[in-house]
């Protein structure tokens, strides 16, 4: 779910329609929803105004910032109906786009946005998040907010790890939902669509860090790498089924060239199949809702 500082309604995202950037009370009115249709969590990524981002996201670690202000409402709204999980990741807040702070010669400065990233996370718990998303694909990243979280005595924060997130071409609704700043890629921290290996050692780094969970993204075109992690873990995989995959069933669909429901049902019915036990999607309030 999407939350938007400065606008007064809520705002449908063009290439994902159905989908919105939400203001607060809509975004408490749509939670409070899907709880009640079953949806077991809420992944929440905060937009910040244009003028609010700067070189290191400040507004990220802000208690007055967009996305931990929206925890707080989500928090004190919803308690502990629901697991409310947060995006850890400094991408919305910068200027830049990137997903870390640069170093003088433009590239992402790993060890400076670790810095920022446990600053971000101690920032999110103390806002109200039972589970935190590390989706930067730092090194060490793990191991430095677990770290960070147990010194500010937020030991039962959860850390969702993006373990095996690809440089994807299907993200690009996504960057429209949160309002990137993105100009170039991120294929200098994302991983390769053609190396499997890497994965697999990046979960199991993941997991000797101590994550709770580890996730795999996109799900459609890594179904494979899903199960190998499936296989091989000790603890829950997600899989992440994506704005473009979102999208493009979607536009099929409008087109009238696909049976709507009946694809989006086979796509999650194939992510699980693959070996996910928790499955992030667009669709969940409308499915959760049918099961």
């Amino acid at each position: 779910m999407f939350v938007a500082d400065g606008i007064d309604e809520p705002r449908e995202i063009s290439s994902m329609p159905g989908v919105f950037q939400h203001t607060l009370d809509s975004l408490t009115r749509a939670a409070t929803e899907a709880v009640a249709a079953g949806v077991g969590g809420l992944m929440l990524f905060g937009v910040p105004r244009t003028e609010d981002k700067d070189a290191n996201g400040s507004g990220a670690t802000d208690p007055d910032g967009i996305l931990n202000r929206a925890l707080r409402v989500l928090r004190d709204e919803l308690g502990d109906s629901t697991v409310i999980m947060a995006d850890t990741c400094l991408d919305e807040f910068t200027d830049h786009g990137h997903c870390g702070v640069l170093a003088a010669d433009g590239r992402v400065d790993n060890d400076a946005t670790l810095t920022r990233y446990v600053d971000m996370a101690v920032a999110q718990a103390e806002s109200g998040a039972h589970l935190l998303g590390p989706s930067g694909m730092m090194d060490g990243q793990i191991a430095a907010i677990r770290e960070g979280l147990d010194d500010a005595g937020r030991q039962d924060t959860g850390i969702l790890a993006y373990s095996a997130k690809y440089a994807s071409a299907f993200y690009g609704p996504f960057r429209e939902a949160v309002g990137s700043s993105l100009s170039g890629d991120r294929r200098t921290y994302q991983q390769d669509a053609a190396n499997r290996r890497e994965s697999l050692r990046e979960v199991d780094l993941d997991l000797d860090e101590g994550a709770d969970m580890v996730m795999v993204k996109p799900a459609m075109s890594y179904l494979d790498v899903l199960r190998e992690v499936a296989d091989m873990s000790t603890v829950p995989v997600a899989a992440y089924q994506i704005s473009g995959e979102y999208s493009m069933i979607t536009a099929a669909a409008q087109n009238g060239w696909i049976d709507r429901d009946a694809a989006v049902l086979e796509s999650l019915l194939s992510i699980r199949r693959a070996g996910a036990d928790i499955v992030l999607t667009y669709w969940a309030a409308e499915f959760a809702a049918r099961l």
